[in-house]
């Protein structure tokens, strides 16, 4: 699974440089934001495998926030929609998945096998 998220970290930097030369030219600066993306991603990804034991339904909030991003992205010419509402749009569904999973009922703990 490590060498998953390694190269997934590696696929993630080559794509982000074309991103990041459309704002600065400055290779110091392509360069840190690479390396801080890089670093943010293994400790996110660290974060929330730990996270998903405790908390059922958060695969599924976290699949609503692609998803929500997905449609943001495609919609972008047609009706673009503010950076407040995305915040808001993203921190709902994070909530209300994390809530969900705190008013669970079942005592077992959270597998892969149950929602």
């Amino acid at each position: 699974m490590l060498i998953f998220v390694e190269w997934s970290d590696l696929v993630f930097a080559v794509d982000s440089i074309p991103a990041i030369l459309s704002i600065s030219k400055d290779p110091f600066i392509v360069f840190t934001s690479n390396a801080f993306a890089i670093l943010g991603l293994r400790s996110l990804y660290f974060a929330l495998s730990g996270l998903m034991e405790k908390f059922c339904y958060l695969k599924y909030g976290l699949a609503g926030v692609l998803g929500f991003v997905g449609v943001k992205m495609m919609l972008l010419d047609i009706a673009p929609i503010p950076i407040s509402v995305s915040l808001m749009v993203v921190a709902s569904i994070a909530m209300l998945s994390i809530v969900a999973s705190l008013l669970r009922r079942s005592p077992e703990p959270c597998t892969s096998e149950t929602p």
